[in-house]
């Protein structure tokens, strides 16, 4: 894994912790306090911190630095978590993850907010402060029992030899020295070079020093283990305190395989030894330093798997993957044997090559799956900022987060979900005062919730306001000559202009709106991922976003037509029957079938095709939502699997079509979108209803 990988994985490592730590703290400030929960917050930024100082990342050490020291007197007890230093982490959180978009950005030395950074520092510093200067008791037991004598070296020993492997792992360790400095001062340092091969005996890809380091810092030994989280398991630690007795490191030059004379001449110049067995400087021979290098090599071996780290997904899912692909082998094998056999044997072994193509073709999609919770664990803090800001009282409620989604489309969600969520808060829920004076409670609901339906996933934003204006949004759409004074319309028809491109009821601009931008660009890009935005409201009473998408964007059981000699294809999950037209569909767009309305549309028509004279058409009646439609095309060809591409400049602009797929025979199929073709299908009906009734 080179560096930009490396920094990648730390970058979604540190987002993750940050998603943890505002979870916790949004906890703490509505449950009160919890060990738990500060443990939480301690351990993401302790994390991040360790992180930040392999890649020497300083500004974003010390700052985590600093805000785990409050953290500390939390879990001690020394300083109380109210709701303004809830507020502090809660924005500290916020700037950690400015600096984590700047390091991702290749800006790693770059302040997203040099003042915001000072203001923290100073309301961090002014906790550490106050904790500091509160009395504490020490009891007798703890006082020094020789307050005139002096021991040894002022200075922390440090004895890091790391074992050989640990380049090949990722982990260099100059970055963890480098880590270091940012605790503390290194007073001294030795580079031990006695491992060094020489000759065609020297791996480039091993490590071969070891490092003595006399250091000052005025945090623990916790402290200074800490910067060697990461290393601890591929490494060999001697860390000795300051004023440490000469038994100490008469202990520590027996442990150490090597590099005696260079410790022994740091240890005098800096006082902690006078003088010093002679024998102690003796090196080992080459059967101890064999086995010691034997033993360091078999304890660094099993900790080779941590590429592993970087794969998020249920073992049970690899397992069955790997289990289906050994299947594929055997059943590879027995094709290439039926070969030879009869027409019936080949064709089984082809069925069973098939059936587990299919199956690998599941389960390898399922490894893309991920809860849609990862996006909607971002607003309970947002849904109590903004709540805040504007001075009004809102519960959220969060239900279906174990919803999957593909991992493509989640990471495209966060925005228009974003917006949709702070279009409720401003224009949909009232204050509180307006809520009593309408006999509502004064808290008001908000609900988050996703689920599976038909093949799709559903997602719905709604809240319990005061719903939408039909009076206002009539008169904007007056004045924008969207619509006629006198022209009635229907609540679908008239709630689908706020997605107008500058439409905006409100009477005021503000930062979260009143500039007409927004809503568009919700449907624009929720659209570019095949979904669909549908708006219920109900004046008094709330409103509610229904936002349907496909469960993938990759690969999709399809359903084949022709239409004038072209290939089209439509999702399987999507048609519900079809129907041997024999000439009943006249050119009207209505349908009777089975006693139901059913509006249609005529693929040959839509695409500008000349009809076909004496043509045996079918009707495919196809469903998306609630909403159902027919449409008539020449020929079906049935079910297969169609790998989605995406569409070039060409076909981008047709809203009929969702994309492409290729065939089997190497020629190219457009697929149909269905949410877009019913309606159509209904608009045209509803057209020539209204022109031919009465």
């Amino acid at each position: 894994m080179n560096l930009d990988q490396a920094r990648a994985v730390v970058v979604q490592e540190a987002r993750e912790l940050l998603a943890e730590m505002d979870a916790a703290l949004l906890h703490l400030e509505h449950s009160g306090f919890e060990a738990e929960q500060v443990n939480a917050v301690f351990r993401a930024v302790h994390t991040i911190k360790g992180s930040a100082g392999l890649f020497a990342l300083d500004h974003l050490v010390s700052f985590c630095h600093t805000l785990e020291s409050v953290l500390e007197q939390v879990r001690a007890g020394d300083t109380e978590l109210d709701g303004a230093l809830l507020s502090v982490l809660l924005t500290c959180g916020d700037y950690i993850a400015g600096m984590i978009t700047e390091v991702e950005q290749g800006r790693e030395h770059h302040d997203p907010d040099p003042d915001l950074r000072v203001r923290l520092l100073d309301q961090l510093s002014g906790y550490l402060q106050a904790a500091a200067a509160e009395p504490h008791v020490q009891p007798a037991a703890a006082e020094p029992q020789h307050q005139t004598e002096v021991l040894g070296s002022p200075y922390w020993h440090i004895s890091l030899r790391p074992f050989p492997q640990v380049l090949s792992l990722g982990l260099e360790p100059i970055s963890f020295l480098r880590y270091l400095s940012a605790v503390g001062r290194i007073v001294q340092l030795r580079t031990l070079t006695h491992g060094i091969p020489s000759g065609a005996a020297f791996d480039p890809q091993l490590n071969y020093l070891s490092y003595e380091i006399q250091f000052e810092c005025e945090a623990g030994q916790a402290a200074i283990e800490d910067v060697f989280t990461f290393l601890l398991e591929h490494c060999e630690l001697n860390i000795l305190p300051p004023h440490s007795p000469p038994e100490a490191y008469t202990q520590l030059f027996r442990d150490l395989p090597e590099g005696r004379a260079e410790l022994l001449e740091m240890l005098i110049a800096c006082g902690a030894l006078a003088e010093v067995d002679q024998a102690l400087l003796v090196p080992v021979g080459a059967d101890e330093r064999d086995a010691v290098a034997d033993k360091t090599e078999s304890t660094a071996a099993p900790k080779s798997k941590g590429e592993q780290l970087f794969i998020k997904v249920e073992v049970s899912k690899l397992d069955q993957l790997i289990n289906l692909v050994g299947e594929l082998v055997i059943a590879d094998a027995a094709a290439r044997a039926a070969q030879h056999g009869s027409e019936q044997t080949r064709q089984e072994a082809s069925e069973v090559v098939t059936t587990l193509v299919e199956d690998i073709r599941d389960v390898s999609l399922a490894l893309r799956m991920v809860a849609i919770g990862e996006v909607f664990q971002r607003f309970p803090r947002v849904v109590r900022d903004l709540s805040r800001e504007m001075g009004k009282d809102i519960e959220l409620h969060i239900t279906g987060a174990e919803t999957e989604l593909d991992k493509s489309m989640v990471e495209k969600l966060s925005d228009p979900l974003l917006h949709l969520v702070r279009n409720a808060i401003d224009h949909g829920v009232e204050s509180a005062h307006e809520r009593l004076a309408a006999g509502k409670p004064a808290r008001s609901q908000l609900r988050l919730n996703a689920f599976h339906e038909s093949g799709s996933v559903v997602i719905e934003i709604s809240d319990d306001g005061r719903g939408l204006d039909r009076a206002r949004i009539h008169a904007k759409a007056v004045e924008r000559g969207l619509l006629q004074p006198d022209q009635e319309v229907s609540d679908s028809d008239l709630f689908e202009l706020i997605f107008r491109a500058g439409f905006s009821t409100a009477e005021a601009v503000s930062n979260l709106s009143g500039r007409g931008v927004g809503l568009d660009v919700v449907r624009t890009n929720i659209e570019k991922l095949r979904g669909e935005v549908e708006l219920f409201s109900r004046a008094g009473q709330g409103t509610t976003v229904r936002v349907r998408l496909p469960l993938t964007l990759a690969i999709i059981e399809g359903f084949q037509v022709r239409v004038a000699g072209e290939a089209f294809v439509l999702p399987l999950e999507q048609v519900i029957e079809c129907v041997d037209l024999s000439g009943q569909v006249g050119d009207h767009e209505l349908l009777d079938l089975r006693g139901e309305a059913l509006p249609f549309v005529r693929l040959r028509q839509l695409f500008g095709k000349p009809a076909a004279q004496g043509l045996r058409e079918s009707l495919l009646v196809v469903q998306y939502g609630s909403s159902r439609a027919g449409i008539v095309v020449d020929q079906l060809m049935g079910e297969l699997q169609a790998v989605i591409k995406p569409l070039g400049q060409l076909f981008a602009q047709n809203a009929f079509l969702s994309g492409s797929t290729i065939l089997g025979d190497g020629s190219v199929a457009l697929i149909l979108d269905v949410a877009q073709l019913i309606k159509r299908a209904s608009a045209s009906a509803y057209t020539w209803h209204s022109e031919h009734a009465g």
